[in-house]
């Protein structure tokens, strides 16, 4: 079968969006980045990069070997690339200004390796990245250039790492997802135009949490178990991989949901880095994504690391969560 490759789509997306060559470079770097995690993965087990580093990130967490690993080949993908000016990734606590890039109009938020704890059983995993046009328009790139609402985004996706390797993107029009074929190197498209399906799939969260939960929120996530939902009767999966929940959630249908907590109302995942970048390939394929109040792609960001609970997936799934949840 004839398919197009994904730099082939970049190039359509280009000129679909009257955007100049920068945007499609981009793109082709996190096809590399991808390509390169991937084949990291495949390896880490074979080389001793499973297992903990012994230190702790921005976020508190510890740091395992392959998220130093993911971070830093990411960095050295989009070093001297002059229309890149900086990185926010989830990994570091400051942004990143790019040598070569600094009057690059482009900035880009990174989560490096989502689901790195699933390494050490051959779980999914995932990248996952929006680029923005940066505010200002020359010299170093400044907080206000991150600081903006997913609705500014230019283009966002993810990669999933599992038993083949997918990128699935938006730059604004139809959400493409392309497969690697690892014998020649190659991403080509093979889930054209993806819409997300309504009135079936699953409902996916860590049910582990509910003592931590309101009641509201006990009582939404209990309607869909109950399969006493509005929206459907729905079954239970849950990964503990954002991307490999979210993947399946958007072919199949359902609800993917982090909840805040009593005691961390702000919930768990990044806004800027998870939350936003997913939430515009979701609605891009006819989706929903919200807090449980404000849609995901409205909220404006106060700091690079803020959280923010997320109801992700069909809409019917997500109207319903966050009316039970009023």
């Amino acid at each position: 079968m004839n398919r197009l490759t994904l730099s082939e789509q970049f190039f359509r997306d280009q000129a679909s969006a009257n955007a100049s060559g920068g945007l499609s470079t981009v793109l082709n770097r996190f096809s590399l980045l991808a390509r390169m995690l991937a084949s990291e993965i495949m390896r880490a087990g074979f080389v001793g990069k499973l297992g903990y580093t012994g230190t702790t990130n921005v976020q508190d967490e510890n740091v395992r070997a392959l998220d130093v690993i993911s971070n830093e080949t990411m960095l050295q993908v989009f070093e001297n690339m002059p229309m890149v000016c900086g990185v926010a990734s989830e990994e570091m606590e400051d942004l990143h200004v790019l040598p070569g890039g600094e009057s690059g109009k482009y900035v880009i938020t990174v989560d490096p390796l989502d689901g790195s704890g699933n390494v050490d059983v051959a779980g999914q995993m995932g990248t996952i990245f929006g680029i923005y046009k940066r505010r200002t328009t020359s010299g170093k790139p400044t907080l206000a250039d991150f600081l903006q609402p997913g609705r500014d985004l230019v283009a966002a996706g993810y990669v999933l790492y599992g038993p083949c390797t997918m990128l699935v993107y938006t730059a604004g029009g139809p959400v493409n997802g392309f497969t690697l074929d690892r014998s020649i190197g190659t991403f080509f498209l093979t889930h054209p135009d993806i819409k997300i399906p309504e009135g079936e799939g699953s409902y996916s969260v860590n049910e582990a949490n509910e003592p931590k939960w309101d009641d509201k929120t006990k009582a939404m996530v209990r309607a869909f178990r109950s399969q006493e939902a509005q929206c459907g009767k729905r079954a239970a999966r849950y990964a503990g991989a954002l991307v490999g929940d979210f993947h399946r959630t958007l072919l199949k249908g359902g609800i993917y949901m982090y909840p805040g907590e009593m005691k961390k109302p702000e919930g768990k995942l990044r806004l800027l880095y998870e939350n936003a970048p997913l939430a515009l390939v979701c609605e891009k394929a006819g989706g929903a994504a919200t807090d449980g109040k404000t849609r995901i792609l409205d909220l404006e960001p106060k700091k690079l690391h803020q959280r923010t609970p997320l109801y992700l997936g069909s809409k019917g799934d997500v109207e319903e969560a966050t009316r039970r949840l009023q």
